[in-house]
């Protein structure tokens, strides 16, 4: 889906209540904005167009260039926009890696810089008959990153636009306005950590987590379960202050003791690096009586379920490395008891929904899962996940926005199948619940490639070898109207 209007005018005024006095010289890009069903961040929009540039400072504090070969100019990594762009600052990034290799994660966000570009420059494109494009205006938006990397990363040069790489000292900055911002900024210290999380663990070995609002665009990784943290404020004297003032605002909570423990590089919304302050603390109270004010709730977990949960790794690597740690202890008060124990012999089943979305011509979506992907890795599926603290329903249709783009109605979806499956024995018994859409708005998108690489409608009489198998037999029971099917049970 291309960039927002709104995405983009909102990054604009932002950038404006820092550097009001650039307003003037800026007047090109805001008359763009003002105009209606222009699409400012398509390349063939020649009233002018979004471009956006990557200012990477490594550890020396020197700034990438690199030489475009079509313009022979030496300038800072950088290009259009893309409809699979979620973001500006992720624009940024994309042209990073594709000119020089640099990934994302090898970076750093900028604290304070995240989502305001350092500098905007506006600078005219001569006209190229050739390619039928006429003199135009690039609107270039340069977002601050750090490199990550203490070693020096490999460069992989797009041969046939750059012709090489150079890390210039600040004074020898191509562009003056940037030149100007980058020395008054201390680039050769690395920018001071700006988010602080509390990692809280009981006597029991378990660990609060903290359900985030499924508020796509608003906040930082939506319905996923995260520790309870936020930014940086003025009036935070440190950041052992930051994570107790956020403990008091979205819980209620103040522990009499919180440790520095680690750092967690957790993945922005950019997809570059963002450096978390991590302090531990020990509590042993009931989450059901704290007033959240932020996200949905807060549950205690062990280690053992993080499999479970939609959960960053680096999150969950940060609780077991804790735990691994920390081992788990029986002093202090005893948590109160969450309710009566479960039968001996019961074992916890995961709940999976699927969506079954098949066109008037008989054909069904799967996706092709990636390459890297833990479960079915180059297998086609459906689209699928595992209920949180939701129902299925709930579950089906966000999944269904997040993974595709896909918006349905409660009133349109209908149980077509169960099947129950189990895996190897260290793998937990599954549920997996099939739902038919019977009318939805959208066409599918990639709005997860790293879990799926492809969409497409195959015919369910001649779908393909590389199936997922108890997705093959559900389809087939499907079709012949069989409600209940089980996969993998000892006979």
């Amino acid at each position: 889906m291309p960039l927002s209007h709104r995405h983009i005018r909102t990054t604009v005024d932002a950038y404006l209540a820092r550097h009001p006095d650039e307003r003037e010289q800026l007047g090109g890009l805001l008359d763009a904005l003002d105009q209606t069903g222009e699409d400012i961040a398509s390349r063939s929009t020649f009233t002018g167009h979004i471009t956006c540039g990557a200012i990477v400072v490594d550890q020396l504090g020197r700034v990438l260039h690199v030489l475009h070969l079509a313009s022979g100019k030496v300038l800072a990594p950088g290009g259009h926009a893309e409809p699979t762009d979620d973001s500006l600052a992720a624009a940024a990034l994309r042209e990073l890696r594709e000119e020089t290799g640099i990934p994302p994660q090898a970076v750093m966000q900028w604290p304070g810089y995240a989502a305001v570009p350092l500098d905007i420059d506006i600078h005219d494109i001569d006209a190229h008959p050739g390619k039928g494009e006429p003199w135009h205006q690039h609107f270039d938006l340069r977002f601050l990153f750090r490199l990550h990397a203490v070693e020096e990363v490999s460069v992989e040069l797009q041969e046939e636009e750059i012709g090489g790489i150079e890390w210039r000292p600040v004074d020898r900055v191509t562009s003056p306005t940037l030149r100007e911002k980058l020395l008054k900024l201390p680039l050769q210290v690395a920018p001071e950590t700006a988010n602080a999380s509390a990692l809280i663990y009981n006597d029991r070995g378990e660990y609060l987590l903290h359900l985030r609002d499924y508020l796509p665009g608003q906040i930082w990784e939506p319905g996923n379960w995260s520790l309870v943290g936020g930014g940086r404020e003025p009036q935070d004297v440190t950041l052992e202050h930051t994570v107790r003032r956020e403990l008091a605002e979205e819980a209620g909570l103040d522990l009499a003791e919180l440790t520095p423990f680690d750092t967690e590089y957790a993945i922005g919304d950019s997809g570059a690096t963002v450096p978390i302050a991590i302090y531990a603390g020990r509590w042993n109270g009931d989450p059901r009586k704290l007033h959240v004010t932020e996200g949905v709730l807060l549950v205690w977990f062990p280690p053992s379920d993080l499999h479970r949960l939609r959960i960053a790794n680096t999150t969950s690597d940060l609780v077991r490395r804790h735990a691994a740690s920390h081992p788990t202890t029986q002093s202090g008060p005893e948590p109160e008891e969450e309710g009566p124990a479960s039968p001996h012999g019961t074992v916890p089943n995961i709940i999976g929904v699927h969506l079954y979305l098949e066109k008037p011509d008989g054909t069904v979506l799967l996706g092709l899962r990636h390459p890297n992907s833990a479960f079915a890795p180059s297998t086609w599926h459906v689209l699928a996940g595992h209920c949180e603290q939701e129902n299925a329903i709930d579950c089906l249709i966000r999944e269904a926005r997040e993974e595709a783009g896909l918006h349905i109605e409660r009133q349109d979806i209908e149980l077509v199948h169960v099947v129950h499956h189990i895996g190897t024995p260290k793998n937990p018994p599954r549920m997996g619940l099939f739902f038919r859409a019977r009318a939805w708005r959208g066409e599918p998108e990639l709005r997860e490639p790293d879990k799926c690489i492809e969409w497409r409608f195959w015919d369910a009489a001649a779908l393909p070898d590389e199936l997922v198998p108890y997705t093959r037999m559900a389809i087939a029971k499907i079709q012949t109207g069989e409600l209940y099917s089980e996969m993998g049970w000892p006979a």
